[in-house]
Parts: C-alpha cells; sequence; structure tokens
C-alpha cells in the first residue's frame, strides 16, 4: 500500500512536471517593436501574428506599436538601456549607429544555420560587413495633393518642376483659413524631414549630396535646393510651426484640409483613408529642377526588420523575421501595406486593384530609388545637424551657402 501511494505521488508529480514543462514552452513570448501596425488597416498586422502564432506553437509575439517619432525614440532607449525588444522595426537611417552600439545583432550565423537561401532578399543591409537589416517593405515618398484644394484654387495639373510646385503652393495658401500650400516638419527631436522633405529634392533632380563617399554639400544642387525651401518660406506658402513639427504633424494637418500638398510616404495612405474617408486627394511624382529631363531619383524608405543583439530568444525572433521575409507572407503583408516587397518572389496585389498606388508604381518604373542617409554612420546626428542649420537660415541668420558650408564642417567630423 505504501509502494503504491508512493508510485501514485511519483505519477502525479511527472504529469504537474510536464504540465509546466508544456506551459513553459507555451509561454516563449517575444516582443516586436515597430511603428507599421498603426499604418496598416485595424488588426491586419496582429492577424499576420496570429498566423504565426499558430504555424509556430509555443512562441507567441507582442506587439509594441507607435508612431514612428515615437517608436524611433523607445528603441534608442531600450538601445542604451539593454531592454530592446527581440524584432525590432528599423529605419535604414539607424542601422548604422545601433549596430555600433552593440544593440542589433548579425543575422548571418542564423541564415548559416537556417540553411537560408539569401538570393531571395530584395537588398540587406550591411555594417562593417555584418547583415543587420532586411527591408521587409518600402515605400515611395511622392507628393500627395488634395485635390479638392487644388481645384479650388485653380490648380488644374500636378505640379511637375519646382516652378510649378512654388506657383501651385501660392494658389493653395490661404493663411485667414489657415490653409497652406505646402508643409515642412523640421522637428530636431526627429529630424527626418531633412531626409524626406528636403534632401529628397536633390535626389528627384538626379543630384546627389555624396562624392566618393564623402559628403559633398556645397555643390549647386544642394544650395539650389535650400534656396528654393527658403523661398518657399520667405513666401509664406509653408504652415507655420515648422521647427517643432514631427511627421505626423505633417500628416495630420493634410488629413484635416490645413495643407494643399506634402511630401510622404506611401505607408499612410492607409492612415489618411482610415483618418478621413471623405477626403480626395491623388499622388505625383516629387517636382524636379526646372529644365531637367533626366530620370528622377525616387525618395523611399522602407521598413526594416532586425534582431535585438541581447535578445534571450534569438532562435525564436529568426522564425519570426524569416517568416515574414517568406514570399507568402511578405506578398500578403506588402499587399496590404501598399508596398514594395523585400523578398524578390513575393506579388503583392495592389497594383491593379488602386488607383493610388497604380500611379505609385508608374511612380516607381520611371525613376530609381534614392536615399543616401541609408548606412550612413550616426545617420540621424548628420540629419539633426543640417537641420540646425537650415533653421538659422530660415530665421535669417545665415544664407544658403552658408548653410551648406556648415552642415559640410559638421559631416565631415563624423566621416
Amino acid at each position: 500500500m505504501k509502494f503504491r501511494h508512493i508510485s501514485n505521488t511519483l505519477k502525479a508529480a511527472a504529469a504537474v512536471w510536464a504540465l509546466c514543462a508544456t506551459t513553459a514552452l507555451a509561454d516563449t513570448t517575444i516582443e516586436f517593436i515597430q511603428w507599421w501596425e498603426p499604418e496598416m488597416p485595424a488588426g491586419a498586422l496582429r492577424g499576420i501574428m496570429d498566423d504565426f502564432e499558430a504555424k509556430n506553437p509555443g512562441i507567441k509575439v507582442t506587439l509594441v506599436s507607435g508612431p514612428y517619432a515615437t517608436t524611433r525614440d523607445q528603441i534608442v532607449v531600450g538601445a542604451a538601456s539593454g531592454t530592446l525588444s527581440d524584432v525590432v522595426g528599423l529605419d535604414g537611417a539607424w542601422v548604422n549607429g545601433l549596430s555600433k552600439q552593440g544593440a542589433i545583432a548579425s543575422m548571418d550565423e542564423m541564415m548559416t544555420k537556417a540553411n537560408y537561401d539569401k538570393s531571395q532578399i530584395a537588398d540587406i543591409v550591411k555594417v562593417d560587413g555584418k547583415s543587420v537589416m532586411f527591408p521587409l517593405a518600402s515605400f515611395v515618398y511622392p507628393v500627395f495633393v488634395n485635390m479638392d484644394i487644388a481645384k479650388a484654387s485653380g490648380v488644374d495639373k500636378m505640379p511637375t518642376n519646382r516652378s510649378e510646385f512654388e506657383a501651385a503652393a501660392k494658389k493653395m495658401t490661404d493663411a485667414s483659413k489657415n490653409q497652406y500650400g505646402w508643409v515642412l516638419p523640421l522637428s530636431l527631436q526627429s529630424p527626418s524631414g531633412i531626409q524626406n522633405d528636403v534632401m529628397s529634392w536633390v535626389w528627384a533632380s538626379g543630384a546627389s549630396m555624396m562624392k566618393d563617399g564623402k559628403p559633398d554639400l556645397e555643390n549647386p544642387a544642394v544650395i539650389g535646393t535650400l534656396e528654393y525651401i527658403e523661398k518657399l518660406n520667405k513666401d509664406g506658402v509653408i504652415s507655420p510651426g515648422i521647427f517643432a513639427k514631427k511627421e505626423q504633424d505633417k500628416v495630420e494637418e493634410f488629413v484635416n484640409g490645413r495643407v494643399g500638398m506634402m511630401v510622404d510616404t506611401l505607408a499612410h495612405v492607409n492612415l489618411i483613408r482610415e483618418r478621413n474617408p471623405k477626403l480626395n486627394f491623388g499622388i505625383s511624382a516629387l517636382p524636379a529642377a526646372d529644365g531637367y529631363t533626366g530620370k528622377r531619383g525616387m525618395p523611399y524608405a522602407s521598413w526594416g526588420i532586425g534582431i535585438s543583439e541581447g535578445s534571450a530568444h534569438k532562435d525564436e525572433a529568426w522564425k519570426l523575421v524569416e517568416y515574414l521575409m517568406s514570399p507568402e507572407v511578405n506578398g500578403k503583408l506588402v499587399s496590404i501595406a501598399n508596398a514594395f516587397p523585400g523578398n524578390v518572389h513575393a506579388k503583392p496585389d495592389f497594383v491593379a486593384s488602386d488607383p493610388i498606388f497604380a500611379e505609385a508604381f508608374k511612380i516607381y518604373q520611371s525613376g530609381y530609388p534614392a536615399n543616401e542617409f541609408v548606412g550612413l554612420p550616426v545617420a540621424e546626428e548628420l540629419m539633426r545637424n543640417m537641420n540646425v542649420e537650415v533653421q538659422k537660415m530660415f530665421d535669417g541668420g545665415q544664407s544658403a551657402k552658408d548653410a551648406a558650408a556648415a552642415t559640410q564642417k559638421a559631416w565631415m567630423s563624423k566621416f
């Protein structure tokens, strides 16, 4: 009787242990920080995570989501404190600094271990030879135009060059109604406006801010672009509060009909439609310098993905990255987000079904991808350096030529 009691007790204990072990496996949770969820239709990204969890029993994914600027700040804090989420949404401008900081992991060993076919990835961003980011989805940055404001202002065609853009911005501006032709976010806290809303004009005219791998900011194309946006500011066609605005503020003004035009990512189309379903808007390529007839550099940004160096669950994190980069899932994700895929075998379906994205695809095909900040050392700091000098220029403290020279000096110290 005593032996039977002990045997039953051991069996019960074994059953409890097995249950606990199973529960422990099921409770392996990885965090995924990104700014994408708010820019996709409600529930879309969570649905993809649910599918991943169903195919990978024992792994749960917690989404940490917020606007771009907020997410960037969280990633900076997490990298500095060693609390960065397991899987990290990345902007190409961040990867150099995060990699040098030891915050994001090389995925080369993970790819080798998984016998992963690298050739299916459209682009792999490397720092010091290490693969630290896959662009999961890429978005062009066209000009968004409020068609109702344009029509009411007598603007009957999309501007194709700088003179036409300036004329359209003037017509659309009515300060008495708090309505302006263009919006420019130059917050020092989130300086991506330099990349997306300023230097994009340089690339759209086939020019560059670099030469032989070094900064080249005193060339006529860069100085001419700074002079152009300075004139737009003096014309009073840019909505007030430039120095405090972040990217989300720009979108908010456009959504609420306070600006006629903005340069913005296609990633925000879903957000704009959700926030204001009645908004009548169109897109066009970023205007080139007057007289330029060559191919236009197409400003773009990516939803990049990487893995935290400090993650205690790198194997599970890699499984999520691999899943999101697979042809079927990548094709599904970019179709929902209306982006261009990171897997060369993925086939998005949005081009045939949505006129805005059909136009975006034409813009994409007619130009070439251009974002010279991707992979540069301390890219955000470089943007901030230029931002400071552009603000001084707007305040009348220096000329465009002086702003370019001061930025060149600041940048060279980083190379």
